[in-house]
């Protein structure tokens, strides 16, 4: 069964001022990546409790973080081919995807979707239970990027697999 690519970011907080720390995808074929972010300068808004969640330093990002372009041209390399990736937070995905692009001075090679745009009914339906089993289940490190897509994509194939099985 060939899987969709998931992209998932994690942010230095939500709303106004926010930007991208981490972004990662599930390929199509099970394996992750994803990579820290250097923020810029002008960045400067932070969040104690997101990094609670994620445990991301803003001095780690600047020591360990990727250039903008580099990240922004990876994405592209990465995506261009199949020009569609999907994410279970588009709102604030989207905002944060559009905010590295418009920095790094580049369009993106590829469009993000709503995750939910692929499930019918009845994978909504069971989702937040299947997620949760699925996070018990596995060895998944909630909260970073690369992990949460893969965490999507997981909890996707097993939504499809048990509603085949209910047909």
């Amino acid at each position: 069964m060939a899987l969709p690519t998931l992209l998932d970011i994690e942010a230095s907080g939500f709303g106004r001022g926010s930007y991208p720390i981490e972004i990662g995808i599930a390929r199509a074929d099970g394996s992750c990546c994803a990579f820290l972010i250097q923020p810029l300068e002008e960045w400067t808004h932070w969040d104690a409790k997101a990094e609670l969640l994620h445990g991301i330093s803003r001095a780690r990002l600047e020591r360990e973080g990727y250039p903008l372009r580099h990240v922004a041209r990876w994405l592209n390399d990465e995506l261009h081919e199949i020009g569609i990736a999907y994410s279970d937070s588009w709102g604030y995905d989207n905002t944060w995807l559009s905010l590295l692009f418009h920095h790094a001075g580049m369009l993106p090679a590829f469009r993000l979707e709503a995750l939910r745009r692929l499930l019918n009914e009845e994978q909504m339906a069971m989702w937040s239970d299947v997620k949760e089993s699925t996070i018990d289940r596995g060895n998944i490190r909630r909260h970073r990027a690369g992990d949460d897509a893969r965490l999507l994509q997981l909890t996707y194939a097993r939504t499809l697999e048990l509603t085949a099985s209910n047909d």
